[in-house]
């Protein structure tokens, strides 16, 4: 259900008598469950609308311009849906206790899927919420697919439900919705042959399914009583980057994209920008390094500082060769800067967590401890903290950190890669 926040004046739902705190139960004969109901048909010209107050429910119909807003702000009243799964290789079953409770949180959220580009399994989606999907349009989405192999999903999912997903997908994509898959690659198991299968499964619903990521599991030192799961190698790693170019030559097409881990651990040289097309699954980390990249050689150009300044860039381990290239760079370009990189160990999740966005303030206030003083700023990636607030994932701010340090210059890269040149580029 919706309940009603604002009715704006002079709008078309004042004039109808829609009042503050009305609870929306039905849009046009369906329940009304989430905002996305009332997004899609406030951009008809008509439909039917059932409001509940304190006494009784009214029907109304609406009658309106295309282009013409109801004039209601609405909140959903319908929880999120979470997750049915007990995925063997979950990242959240593999963080330690004591962290702000919205980090266990595990979503399955097929609306947020369409709205912000978060991975659902479909496990938990009925029919009728298939049939939602078709109806609004709700297109693309971004589906955890894992396996197509049914008895294999199963396990990794450890969810008995989990094997129709090719029927699911069919559905989907046969009523015009495109999906973005994703699959976590659990070394001995979803791999080598299993992989093959599951990109040719999917790449038969090309182009309706656009894309598949191939993402290493992420494996925290937390892991005791959980399934046996095996870390990547320089050899596994060569393997999956091997066996997707093949792929993708049978399929003529770059349908299946590798995270930038592979490459990084196989060492081999990361794809241009051209590989990853409109960068649509950049926000799961495919093509990241790739697009900052690029962002930062488009922007980087001849300059000169009025005075010399030692500027340090903090990462994580597996982006160490890449920032040193940029800033090696960087250093040949402009005049009076000495950029260094400092590459921090995840102490916290444990050394095989290696990416950037995974680093806690803990770990960074420990790694630039022992360099207070030494330089005269330092850049820290904005993916370290939280999207619209600066705090880490321990909970640290960064206000916290600049008081323990007597670094008074640090700087957010808030910018991506041309971000990253103009901040090297500037005295502050």
């Amino acid at each position: 259900m919706l309940k009603i926040k604002r009715v704006r004046r002079g709008s078309l739902a004042k004039e109808l008598g829609f009042q503050p705190g009305d609870i929306v139960t039905e849009i046009d004969g369906y329940p009304a469950e989430d905002e996305l109901d009332y997004l899609f048909y406030n951009a008809r010209s008509s439909f039917t609308i059932k409001l509940k107050d304190e006494r009784q429910e009214h029907l109304f119909t609406v009658e309106k311009g295309e282009d013409e807003d109801l004039g209601v702000e609405v909140e959903s009243l319908t929880p999120m849906r979470t997750c049915r799964n007990h995925c063997i290789f979950c990242f959240v079953d593999q963080m330690p206790k004591g962290m702000r409770e919205s980090l266990y949180v595990k979503d399955d959220d097929y609306s947020m899927s369409f709205s912000c580009g978060n991975f659902v399994t479909l496990t938990n989606m009925s029919d009728a919420d298939i049939d939602r999907v078709i109806r609004l349009g709700l297109s693309p989405l971004y589906v955890s697919v894992q396996a197509m192999n049914p008895a294999l999903r199963c396990k990794l999912l450890n969810n008995r439900f989990a094997g129709k997903i090719k029927d699911q997908l069919k559905k989907l994509t046969d009523h015009g919705i495109e999906i973005h898959c994703q699959a976590v690659i659990v070394p001995n198991l979803s791999d080598g042959e299993e992989f093959a299968f599951t990109a040719r499964e999917l790449f038969s619903f090309y182009p309706m399914i656009k894309d598949l990521a191939a993402v290493p599991t992420g494996i925290t030192k937390y892991r005791e009583g959980l399934y046996p799961i095996e870390d990547i190698t320089k050899e596994s790693a060569t393997k999956m980057v091997r066996l997707i170019e093949a792929l993708n030559r049978e399929f003529g097409v770059n349908f299946l994209l590798p995270a930038d881990e592979y490459y990084i651990r196989a060492e081999l040289p990361l794809p241009d920008a051209s590989f990853y097309g409109d960068f649509e699954q950049v926000e799961n980390g495919i093509g990241m390094t790739a697009k900052f990249r690029q962002e930062f050689y488009d922007a980087l150009q001849p300059c000169k500082l009025k005075r010399k300044k030692i500027s340090l860039s903090v990462c994580g381990t597996s982006a160490k060769g890449i920032m040193e290239k940029l800033l090696k760079d960087a250093n040949g370009k402009i005049e009076n800067l000495d950029g260094r990189v400092l590459s921090v160990v995840n102490r916290f999740f444990g050394e095989t967590v290696t990416c950037t966005g995974l680093l806690t303030g803990g770990d960074i206030y420990d790694a630039l401890l022992k360099y207070e003083g030494a330089f005269d700023e330092v850049i820290l990636p904005a993916n370290t903290m939280k999207e619209f607030e600066d705090v880490f994932l321990d909970d640290m701010t960064l206000d916290e950190l600049k008081r323990k340090l007597k670094f008074k210059n640090i700087r957010i890269n808030r910018g991506g890669g041309e971000g990253f040149f103009h901040i090297l580029s500037t005295l502050k």
